[in-house]
């Protein structure tokens, strides 16, 4: 097995989440930067990472990086880099690209530029002119910043969000990507009680059972580089296998999660069921303001409707100020409310003890942190 690199790509904010994830699975040589974290591994670890990434957007196999200026400069370095190792012969491959501050401007002749230099060194490898393109696929990525070309190869297919087991989703559907972000921000272990007053269709109760009982997000779903012989089918089937050994049958979780909307939480049993946790959520309709917690500790993280998302502004506000006198009162609590309403902390009535910038798709949101102690040992 070769020594490779691979970018684990991520939504901006959240690069040190996925960072930890990395490195959790054995990946140490890792580098941060905007949106995304570069680490080393072999061709197993596509398989590895692409199952079992909670927080990552899409793994890509970085082949080659290079300053370019000129498309005669793109398209000589582009030919030079190792695609003949991944493509085979009957490879069906297309070209994306993007462009930020570079000479080269045009993406689309960059992509154009890229197919044609890939053409150019598949040639060389297999001596023939024309391909079928009716094997395994292959989408190249060519990323300018700066003057600076990135060339990757997409691993994934289609995002790492898509876990498959949400075939039914209501409107302004919570990535399952980010609820898995929010639950590794917080304090919650499979030890603690979990709780969602605004569940939807359930997405952080079934991201944080399937953390709880240690199940692979990506056991339910394929991936693009499934069919490439450069990995090996057996390869595969054996980061499978070990995916389903160590899933915990033996960890009782205590996650409830509640909505206003009786057909959410229809929606939400469905999806849990999908996912294989419907035995780990406590699902029922509620008014979120009419909660009864009687727990003494536990942790909420929920993700409420805002402005842009769902509703008008003068009935968020009243939400938020009924959540706010309800949820201050649990003092023993620890509370993690994602909101892209501005003065979401005024409303509530308490400043948090921490606020971290996300984004939910393309609205912009804040993560808003509210630490209780830490419940006795027993």
């Amino acid at each position: 097995m070769s020594n490779i690199e691979l970018i684990a790509t991520s939504t901006f904010g959240l690069e040190a989440v996925v960072k930890r994830e990395v490195e959790n699975l054995g990946y140490t040589d890792t580098k941060v930067e905007n949106g995304k974290v570069t680490f080393k591994g072999d061709e197993r670890a596509i398989a590895k990472t692409n199952l079992w990434l909670r927080s990552a957007d899409r793994v890509l196999l970085k082949i080659g990086e290079f300053k370019a200026t000129s498309f005669d400069e793109l398209f000589e370095k582009t030919k030079a880099l190792p695609w003949d190792k991944w493509i085979t012969e009957d490879g069906k491959f297309t070209v994306t690209g993007k462009s930020i501050k570079s000479e080269l401007y045009s993406v689309p002749d960059c992509q154009s530029i890229v197919k044609k230099a890939v053409v150019e060194k598949l040639k060389e490898k297999y001596k023939k002119e024309w391909f079928e393109e009716t094997g395994p696929e292959f989408t190249i990525q060519v990323a300018l910043l700066k003057d600076k070309a990135t060339l990757t190869i997409d691993t994934s297919g289609v995002g790492l969000h898509k876990r498959g087991y949400r075939e039914k989703a209501l409107e302004a559907p919570l990535k399952e990507t980010l609820a898995a972000s929010m639950i590794q921000l917080s304090f919650w272990n499979k030890d603690r009680i979990l709780y969602d007053p605004f569940c939807g269709s359930g997405t952080i109760a079934i991201e944080a059972a399937m953390i709880g009982k240690n199940i692979a997000p990506g056991l339910g779903r394929n991936f693009a580089s499934e069919d490439w012989p450069m990995i090996g089918k057996d390869v595969w089937k054996e980061e499978r296998v070990s995916a389903l050994k160590a899933i915990d049958q033996e960890t009782q979780l205590h996650i409830k999660a509640s909505d206003i909307d009786k057909r959410a939480i229809e929606v939400a049993k469905e999806n849990a069921f999908e996912a294989g946790v419907d035995d780990c959520i406590d699902f029922y309709v509620k008014d979120a303001l009419d909660v009864n917690i009687k727990d003494q500790y536990g942790v909420i993280i929920s993700n409420p409707p805002y402005g842009e998302r769902l509703g008008e502004k003068p009935e968020i506000e009243i939400l938020y100020k009924g959540l706010g006198k309800k949820l201050r009162a649990l003092d023993t609590w620890s509370i993690y409310i994602l909101t892209s309403e501005e003065g979401f902390e005024k409303l509530y009535g308490k400043k948090s003890d921490k606020r971290r910038k996300l984004y939910n798709g393309r609205i912009k949101v804040d993560y808003y942190q509210y630490y209780g102690p830490r419940p006795p040992k027993a």
